[in-house]
């Protein structure tokens, strides 16, 4: 599905369940592959872009993982373009809370995830570099 998902947003495709999608490139924490991943990104100022880790289960999903381990070698493609190196980092306290604020107000379905985790999803800032 992934495959799929990445070649619409390579064609130029923006949006994806009402939310504007991109791919996000790392490198994986233990086999060190290349790994694309499609995501919903949410505005984040200053050509920053937010993504979410919620991934649905109890743990933190992979490609966050693989984002943490690699911080150094993340990407982001977006629809249509080529992928643009970026700075990663999670947004903690008062930064988090703004930035879930907006976020939720766009997508409440992120909310209603939130509430059914035990963990709190990690937002983070990508920043061209």
């Amino acid at each position: 599905m992934n495959a799929f998902t990445n070649t619409r947003i390579r064609r130029g495709r923006s949006k994806l369940m009402g939310m504007d999608v991109l791919i996000l490139h790392t490198v994986g924490r233990r086999s060190g592959q290349r790994r694309e991943t499609p995501l919903a990104w949410f505005d984040g100022g200053e050509d920053a872009r937010l993504i979410i880790a919620s991934g649905g289960g109890a743990r933190h999903p992979d490609w966050y993982a693989n984002l943490v381990a690699h911080t150094d070698q993340v990407s982001i493609e977006l629809p249509g373009r080529d992928a643009v190196p970026v700075t990663a980092s999670r947004l903690e306290g008062a930064d988090r809370e703004q930035a879930w604020g907006r976020i939720t107000a766009a997508q409440p379905r992120y909310a209603k995830y939130q509430s059914k985790s035990d963990r709190e999803y990690p937002v983070i800032r990508l920043t061209p570099r």
